[in-house]
Formats: structure tokens, sequence, C-alpha cells
């Protein structure tokens, strides 16, 4: 008890020290004056006349995208990286960083400017189910094998980030934020951006290391459990102070508080019902299946009507049901390849056309690009390396974690993404950040090698982002 209260009155401290440093960087960056980067124009829309040879356009540009995306994941997973970041570079090679350098009139043909919103709409609806299926991935059991370990490493490997982003924006604030947006929802969204770990991505890796069941592989699973929870938490967090500019933030916050009630406290209940239901059927009929899917895009609608967006929604009701019922199990198997095979990889195509790496140039961008992935690295790294060694952890795996949970991939692309639809980042941020989710990502198995973490010979894994 005397422990727990510890933990308890320590936790309070630095979070209250936490949000003392965030004011204090608001306070020094409310004198700042935005660099006033115009926020990227609307993607074009069609015309009637051009609406015939759009489904012709769209099949090409799907045909195109699948194609890529596996050859590209399958050379990666071959260089042991995590198949995931090949898609991602996948899309940014078809988009205007090199298929549209290379050879415009090819890129004009198989991703014409008129697809840009029909790829959009289906890349909302990947990510949409994707994020509902990483909510179902979720083992909150695991934080029953190290608590005091698990609370600390996750919240510390949020904190620094955040805190080492928010500084970092008085400096990048001037120089390259989106037009009429203020200082605090700047500050706030780079504090998130630098705080995300990708939790399917980490899950991946340890899988294929053999390491999902080791101290090292249940400790780093549910450290990036609790800091998806959090994280997503500070993104809407983020989403409904940028809207208040518009509205009103505290309808905003009341209205979150209250749907995130109802979801834990009822949807939950409902939850449980409907895995009682299947197990007394002995199967997942379409009925149930039907009922799953309304509520899944019923959710995501409330978040994204409160202002908060609609993957909040659908995160929020995947983490209701039971990860191990034998329903979450048949979802998944219904859902997942066609989400991972081609929904998913429509999005990184789509935030390979919105990433312009020719928008980096000149020495100022880059070593701002290489600032930004320096403080990115060293926040989550340090702040989960020493919360890790104040637990107990040797310095091997402390190191070992701290790598882990510098994994961001397809999760920071995701925030990234948000950001630039809110008009919180200019297109220049947008790519210098894109650029920091692949590197810090593809680093991870290689330092991995370096500190000599593996477990056992893994089993054979279907493909997972």
């Amino acid at each position: 008890m005397i422990r727990r209260s510890r933990i308890a009155i320590l936790y309070a401290a630095s979070l209250g020290a936490s949000i003392g440093v965030f004011f204090l960087i608001r306070s020094a960056g409310r004198s700042l004056t935005s660099a006033g980067t115009p926020r990227p124009e609307a993607l074009a829309r069609p015309t009637a006349s051009e609406a015939p040879g759009i489904l012709l356009h769209v099949l090409l540009a799907l045909v195109v995208i699948i194609v890529a995306a596996r050859i590209l994941g399958a050379l990666f997973r071959r260089l042991n990286l995590p198949q995931v970041m090949g898609e991602v570079v996948a899309g940014i090679l078809l988009g205007p960083s090199f298929l549209g350098w290379l050879a415009p009139e090819a890129a004009s043909l198989v991703l014409p400017v008129n697809t840009a919103p029909y790829l959009a709409l289906i890349s909302q609806v990947g990510v949409v189910l994707y994020m509902f299926l990483v909510g179902l991935e979720l083992d909150m059991d695991l934080l029953q094998e190290r608590t005091r370990a698990a609370i600390a490493v996750s919240h510390a490997s949020i904190v620094l980030p955040f805190l080492s982003g928010a500084a970092i924006a008085l400096w990048l604030y001037p120089r390259y934020s989106a037009n009429a947006v203020s200082f605090t929802t700047f500050a706030l969204f780079i504090g998130v951006a630098m705080s995300i770990t990708a939790f399917p991505v980490l899950a991946r890796i340890l899988t294929d290391r053999g390491m999902q069941k080791t101290r090292l592989g249940v400790l780093a699973l549910a450290c990036a459990a609790i800091n998806d929870v959090v994280a997503w938490c500070l993104l809407a967090f983020v989403i409904s102070v940028a809207h208040a500019q518009t509205g009103s933030l505290l309808f905003t916050l009341l209205t979150t508080i209250g749907f995130l009630c109802f979801v834990l406290l009822i949807a939950k209940r409902g939850a449980l019902r409907l895995v009682r239901w299947q197990t007394a059927k002995g199967r997942t009929t379409q009925d149930i299946f039907a009922v799953v899917c309304a509520a899944l895009l019923l959710s995501a609608l409330v978040t994204e009507r409160i202002g908060i967006h609609a993957l909040f929604g659908a995160f929020l009701l995947g983490t209701v049901i039971p990860h191990n019922s034998v329903l979450a199990r048949d979802i998944r198997e219904k859902c997942e390849d066609l989400v991972v095979v081609l929904l998913l990889p429509v999005f990184f195509v789509f935030t390979g056309m919105r990433t312009q790496i020719g928008l980096v140039h000149g020495s100022r961008e880059w070593l701002a690009c290489i600032l930004i992935i320096a403080v990115a690295s060293l926040g989550k790294f340090g702040g989960s390396f020493l919360a890790a060694r104040w637990t107990g952890s040797d310095w091997r795996e402390a190191a070992s974690i701290g790598v882990l949970m510098n994994t961001r991939g397809l999760m920071e692309l995701i925030v990234l993404n948000v950001g630039l639809d809110l008009g919180v980042l200019s297109p220049v941020l947008f790519t210098m950040f894109v650029i920091m989710a692949v590197v810090t990502t593809l680093v991870t198995t290689p330092i991995l090698h370096q500190l000599g973490e593996s477990g056992a010979p893994p089993s054979p894994a279907p493909a997972a982002s």
C-alpha cells in the first residue's frame, strides 16, 4: 500500500511538473510569429465530363499500389526490416518525390490528380478499420506482468519526447508552421508527434525475432499498449484544441469525456454480451459481424462529429472487445487481409502523394530534418531508458526497450496526416516528419541486432502492418 501511494504521488508530481514545463514553453512561444506557410491546396475534384474515366484510373491505381507495396514489402522482409516500412517507402516512391520527378507522364497515367479524392476516401476508411484492429489487439492483461515498470516506462516515453517536441516547436514555429495556426496548438501537436510508438510494428518486430514472450518482449508490448492509449487520448485533446478556434473547447472536452465513459461503461457490457452471443451460436454469423461493423462506424461517426477524428472512435471501440475472445479472432481473420493488403497501401500512396521530399532543400532544411530526427530519437530513447533502469532493468534491457519504443511506423504517419489536414503542419514540415518516422523505424531492427537481443526462433506469422 505504501509503495502504491509513493508511486501515485511520484506520478502526480511528474505530471504536474510536465504541465508546468509546457506552460513555460507556451508562454515563451506566445511572442513568436507564425511562419505563415499557406495550407496545401484542396485536392482536385473531377468534373462531370471526367467522371466516366475515373473508375478506370482508380482501378489501375489500385493494381499498381498493391503490386508495388507487396514487392517492396517482400524486399524489406528479406532484409530483416519491417514489411510495413517497405510498403511506406513504396507509397513515397509512387508520389511526386520519385515517380512524379523521374517520369511525370507515367505518374499522371498511374496516379492522375483527379483520382486523389477517391484514394483519400479509400485510405481514410482503411485507416479507420486499421485503428479498430489495433484496439482489438491490445492486451491490457500484459500490465499484470510488470505493472510498475510498464507504467513508468510508458509514461516516461511520452513525457520526455512530448516536452522536447514542445521545446523544439519554439524554433520550428517561426520557420515552418502552417498559416494561421496558434503556437499552443502547434506545440501540442509537435509534442504528440514526437511521443508516438507504433504498437503493431513493435509487436511484429518482436514476433519476427521470437521475443514476444520473453521478459523484454512482454514489458515492451505492455509499455507500447499504454503508450498507444495515452498518445491517442492526447491527440484527441490536441484536435479538440485546434477545432476550438472556431468552437467551444469546453464543449468538445466534455462530450469527449462523456463518450469515453459511455464506451467504457456501457458499450463494453454490450461487447461482452455480444461475445456470449457468439459463443452460444458457436460461430461469428453475418448478423453478429453486422452488429460489430455498425457499432464501429457509429463510434467513428460520433467522434468525428465531436471533432476529435473518426480514428479515435474506431480505436476506442476495438479496445472494449476482449482481445483473446473467439469473436475478436474471427473479426481479425475477416478484416485483416483486406485492410493490410488493399486499404493500407492506398493510405501509404496517398501519404506519398502529399510527401514532397524536394521541398526539403538546402542545408537549413536538411539540418532541421536531422534535428527533428535527433530530438525524436533522444527523447523517446532517453525517457524509456531512464525509466527502465529506475525500475530494475539492466543497461542492455533498458537500451533495447528504448530502441523499441522509438519505433513509430504507420501510427506516426496517421498522426501526421491528421496534422496536415488540420493545417497544423505545413507541407515542408509534414515531409520532414515523414522522413523522421521512416528513419526511426528502420533503425530499430539493426540496433536490436547489435544489442544482441533475440529470442527463440520464431514460428511463421502472417504478414501484418
